[in-house]
């Protein structure tokens, strides 16, 4: 499939990236969240639409909450010992959901994205004191106001969460011009300012970009129709029914997943779930991505009643664009993807089943991002390794790709100039084309 064909397979799909309703207009804007209909917060920020927070909580006696902090608190503290020997409890706890208090240095340990930071000191402002490429800088900058316009840290024109969110955004272009910006990374970076201070956050982006999710976000999106791919089989092993319906309506993958994956569902969930998937995808990787989106499909379409009242390819994808709340308790969701029998070999193989698959119908990629390490224990022996080679050698936590993936031989960023300068050059001519549809 071509870069053009895959930008109008998904122009339906994404365009909700953008943000926009069908007048131009943004889904919340200054006057709708700052005029006198302006409503308190909850708690987590928002103001008004739909992931403001509805529901009662069963709440977490105070008692539980505070061993809870504790137990966090004593990790932190040995952190490395924690990950190499106690690493199923780690997995535990976040299962069961990281302290609020906490949620911000946890989630910066499980990445390691603490380690870059206190590798590279002064790093981040002096990309911020880089021009940058304007191409990538009016285009962040028309997006910033479309990034959880109802949260009260993005509600203002020109504040501080916007500030901050175009200072993420800038550097990282300037940190990775091969790959420039893509629409879909700035809900990921917001969701990450929302618990830290913009350097931390920017640091925290540059692993889930090139360790959890690398690909995802670089020109051509073949990293997440690769996943696509995957993802559909995946379905068949896991829920037949939902796989058969869509099937045939012939709805293909790309089409509801894309911003589901890229985004990490945090414009699809309720606000409480998406903070529980975002725990577990930093201790456990993309595995999690994959299970919610099955979960997902099998509340949505797993059953004869379900599927009744969809009866063609408009109503499915109805659907599938508005789940509904309703079918998304925060309890069960998480219990629903905790047992899904979805695993990271499983997941791995299939990769290595569907890249042949791709080889054979459209010939090799020509994107090839670094091996994706499959969360916390991953990254963590990643940097052992790193750690060991350091004291014989040299190693670059800028540079390192780690063990290439199956059917990916290296990075772009480690190709020979004059092949960076053609990625670059064909990303600046396809950048117009992106920018409503997908810019992923």
């Amino acid at each position: 499939m071509s870069y053009l064909e895959s930008a109008s397979l998904m122009s339906g799909t994404l365009e909700s990236l953008s943000g926009l309703g069908e007048d131009g207009s943004s889904v919340g804007s200054d006057s709708e969240v700052n005029g006198v209909t302006a409503r308190r917060t909850d708690k987590y920020g928002f103001l008004g639409g739909n992931q403001r927070h509805l529901f009662l909580d069963k709440d977490i006696r105070l008692e539980v909450a505070r061993q809870r902090e504790m137990k966090w608190l004593e990790m932190f503290g040995n952190w490395d010992k924690w990950v190499k020997h106690r690493f199923q409890k780690v997995k535990i706890r976040c299962r069961k959901g990281i302290p609020s208090s906490l949620r911000s240095k946890a989630w910066q340990l499980l990445s390691n994205s603490q380690d870059l930071l206190d590798a590279n000191p002064g790093k981040f402002e002096e990309l911020e004191r880089e021009p940058g490429e304007a191409k990538w800088l009016d285009i962040i900058e028309k997006d910033l106001h479309r990034q959880f316009p109802f949260h009260e840290m993005f509600a203002a024109r020109g504040g501080h969460g916007q500030q901050d969110l175009y200072r993420i955004l800038k550097a990282y272009t300037i940190y990775r011009p091969d790959e420039g910006y893509c629409q879909a990374q700035a809900p990921v970076a917001a969701v990450l300012l929302m618990h830290m201070p913009a350097e931390q956050a920017f640091w925290c982006l540059v692993q889930i970009c090139e360790r959890y999710l690398p690909g995802y976000y670089s020109a051509g999106l073949e990293a997440i129709q690769l996943d696509g791919e995957i993802f559909f089989s995946l379905l068949r092993r896991t829920c037949p029914m939902a796989y058969r319906h869509l099937k045939k309506f012939k709805i293909d993958p790309i089409l509801y997943m894309t911003e589901w994956f890229m985004c990490i569902f945090s414009r699809t969930l309720p606000w409480s779930c998406v903070l529980r998937v975002w725990d577990m995808f930093f201790c456990e990787g993309v595995k999690i991505v994959f299970r919610v989106g099955l979960v997902l499909l099998k509340q949505m379409l797993g059953s004869v009643d379900k599927l009744r009242e969809l009866q063609g390819m408009y109503e499915t994808m109805e659907r599938l664009r508005n789940i509904s709340p309703d079918l998304l308790r925060e309890d069960v969701l998480v219990q629903e993807i905790v047992v899904l029998p979805v695993t990271e070999s499983l997941i791995e193989r299939e990769c290595t089943v569907q890249v042949r698959k791709w080889r054979e119908s459209r010939g090799e990629l020509t994107h090839q991002p670094g091996r994706r390490l499959n969360g916390t224990r991953a990254i963590h022996e990643q940097k052992r390794r790193a750690s060991s080679i350091s004291s014989g050698g040299s190693f670059s936590f800028l540079g390192g790709g780690g063990t290439p993936a199956p059917g990916f031989e290296s990075r772009v960023s480690e190709t020979p100039p004059q092949s960076r300068r053609g990625v670059r050059e064909n990303r600046t001519r396809s950048a117009d084309l992106t920018i409503d549809h997908l810019t992923s």
